[in-house]
């Protein structure tokens, strides 16, 4: 998290992340491949697209526009609609509980306009808005920014591993009608097990006692953290997968697709973690879509990109309806 977002007692504290040097200028080799990831993702969208149209005798616009004619948009719309509804309210609930157990007592309405807000910043980048979240009760409630960053951090990190478990839990149910890829996953939720156990001993002193890495300000809520807490993450965390898992099922029959609740278990939570890290996998998370039902291109491309975008583009109008009262919150006006 940014060191703005710190205050004033904060900054004259001594310690190494205060005297950190200026902000490294980004690396182009990275914005290449990005670039490079992106444009593979939607080359390979235009060629299963294209060859699609091509077997139905039509050209990739007519193609396009026969699938989109034939989704049910008004029941898809009320459907969206609710589920974003719902998510927005067990988000913020996660957050809220998040900040109760290493921070303060706040309030879950008090957290609403952030969170909500936090959505229009969330278009471009996920993580970005998490840091709004912390610059937002550094001004409010004059919480040093680093310990709602750190917050943050415990949130970014159990999301991994409630999203790994999910997909764990659906490949034990429906592992063997899955693509082969999807073999790997098993042994990387024993790797991620293993890695949590060291982790949260590390972080109570069990392991590697006199290290001083675990003391930085901004892994606070590690250390507070007891093995308790990641459960309760999941538990809390749960219900929104749960009914992505119905919502998108329904949704994919509604655009021409069958789809039962047991297919799509094991994919939502490797499509959605796609979709969190920032571009290009937000492509690759469309794109994935295609490639887990590649009998149904035209109609995975066109789900796969109008839920993607509706659902970040909604969050965004629930953020307005919040940014006067947050902006009151911050600046009194």
């Amino acid at each position: 998290m940014s060191e703005e977002t710190q205050n004033t007692a904060e900054e004259t504290a001594p310690s190494d992340e205060n005297m950190a040097p200026g902000k490294k200028k980004p690396n182009p080799i990275g914005r290449v491949l990005f670039l490079i990831l992106t444009a593979a993702c939607f080359a390979y969208l235009y060629y299963r697209l294209n060859g699609a149209a091509a077997r139905e005798g039509l050209g990739l616009v007519e193609y396009m526009s026969q699938v989109f004619s034939t989704v049910n948009w008004v029941p898809w719309l009320l459907l969206m609609i609710g589920y974003s509804l719902f998510y927005f309210a067990i988000d913020t609930l996660v957050v809220t509980k998040a900040l109760n157990w290493f921070i303060a007592d706040i309030k879950y309405k008090d957290i609403m306009p952030i969170r909500a807000s936090a959505y229009i910043i969330s278009i471009f980048n996920e993580q970005i808005g998490k840091g709004a979240m912390a610059y937002y009760l550094n001004k409010r409630d004059q919480i040093p920014g680093w310990e709602v960053g750190s917050v943050m951090l415990f949130v970014m990190f159990c999301e991994i591993y409630y999203l790994l478990v999910w997909a764990t839990i659906g490949f034990a149910v429906a592992g063997s009608s899955l693509p082969e890829v999807f073999g790997l996953v098993p042994y990387l939720a024993g790797a991620a097990a293993v890695l949590l156990v060291l982790w949260i001993a590390y972080f109570q002193g069990a392991i590697l006692p006199n290290n001083k890495f675990r003391d930085r300000r901004v892994l606070h809520a590690f250390r507070l953290a007891k093995p308790w807490h990641y459960g309760a993450f999941f538990l809390l965390r749960s219900p929104a997968l749960l009914a992505a898992v119905v919502v998108y099922t329904v949704a994919l029959n509604l655009f021409g697709v069958e789809a039962s609740l047991m297919t799509l278990l094991p994919f939502l939570p490797v499509i959605f973690f796609a979709a969190a890290v920032p571009t290009p996998m937000r492509a690759a998370a469309i794109t994935f879509w295609v490639i887990l039902f590649p009998e149904n291109e035209g109609q995975m491309a066109a789900f796969g990109f109008v839920q993607h975008n509706f659902f970040i583009l909604f969050n965004a109008a629930i953020g307005l309806v919040f940014w006067r009262k947050a902006q009151r919150d911050l600046f009194g006006k």
